[in-house]
This record gives C-alpha cells, sequence and structure tokens, in this order.
C-alpha cells in the first residue's frame, strides 16, 4: 500500500463532537452522551488533544487492518485445512488472498499507533480536554473491554466523565450561560 498514514487529513472536531465521542465509549455513562448536547463547539489548540486525534485515526486503521487479516485468516484456513498446513500447502492461497501482506500491514498499523500513543503520553495536556483525551486512549487503547467491570477500568470511566462534566461546566460559566 502506498497511502502513508501520514498524508491523511484530520477531520475538524469541536468540544461538542468530542464530549459525544468520549461519552459514548463509556458504557458505564451511557446517559452522559445524552447530557453533553450544550453549544460547545470551541475547537481546542491543546496539542495533548491535537495528537490525541492522530490516535484514533492510528487505532481506526488498527481496527480495520485487524479485522480484514482476520477475515483473511478465516477465509485461507478454510482453503488449507489447519495453521498447521498453512505454513506449506497454503502458500499460493496466501498469495491469492494476500493473507501475508495484510498480517504485514497489521504489524504496521500496530506500530504507529503505539508510536503515536507514546507521543500522547509524552504531551502534556494544556486543558481538561487535552487530559481527558489521553485518559480516553489510555482506557480504549487497555482496557480488556468496553465493558470490563475490573478494577481500575470502571474508576478510570468514572473519573473521564467527570472531566467531561466538568469542562462542560466550565464552558458555560465561561460563556456566561447558568447551567
Amino acid at each position: 500500500m502506498t497511502d502513508s498514514d501520514n498524508s491523511r487529513t484530520l477531520p475538524p472536531v469541536t468540544r461538542r463532537d468530542f464530549h459525544s465521542f468520549v461519552a459514548t465509549s463509556l458504557p458505564t455513562y451511557p446517559e452522559l452522551a445524552a447530557s453533553l448536547t450544550a453549544p460547545l463547539d470551541v475547537c481546542n489548540d491543546d496539542l495533548a488533544f491535537t495528537i490525541w486525534r492522530e490516535w484514533c485515526a492510528a487505532r481506526q486503521h488498527v481496527i480495520e487492518s485487524c479485522l480484514r487479516q482476520q477475515g483473511l485468516e478465516t477465509k485461507l484456513f478454510s482453503m488449507v485445512g489447519s495453521p498447521l498446513h498453512a505454513a506449506d500447502a497454503g502458500k499460493p492461497a496466501d498469495e491469492d488472498l494476500g493473507y501475508s501482506d495484510a498480517l504485514q500491514e497489521e504489524r504496521r498499523a500496530f506500530t504507529l499507533e503505539d508510536e503515536v500513543a507514546e507521543t500522547l503520553w509524552d504531551t502534556p495536556a494544556e486543558s481538561i480536554i487535552g487530559a481527558t483525551a489521553k485518559l480516553h486512549a489510555v482506557v480504549t487503547k487497555w482496557q480488556p473491554s468496553l465493558i470490563s467491570d475490573d478494577y481500575p477500568w470502571p474508576q478510570i470511566r468514572s473519573v473521564i466523565a467527570d472531566l467531561l462534566k466538568i469542562d462542560v461546566e466550565m464552558s458555560f460559566s465561561h460563556s456566561g450561560v447558568a447551567t
């Protein structure tokens, strides 16, 4: 593939978009997404937030490449019988399907996502949105599932929800709108 992830232009993300996106990814707090509908369309220039957007694009590429690789793997194994046969007898089928190429693409996607995540962790947040974005990335990247009730994932999701609520309240107080 000649398309570079670095050449993608990121869509503008407004504060409302950010709140809705993060809140909907917190299944512990589904009601939070509905409460974050205030007009908060002010973009934030926090570098951590900007890097978080890059990380989201890289994360989406990981998900897409993983799903593609898994689909091709299933097809390959149905053609050659088992993973043991895939190494020898499956080479022509692999070449026809492009499974090895998809596997390499998945590895590249994971590497890029890890690199952007490291940059995000190393970038100091300058706002509540920046700090929330960093926490969201940690939860999204490392929790075992979106609905994990194992410690500390519900507690971390609770902190993210609190930060979103605080940011909404601060935005309203700065805009002169009563909360």
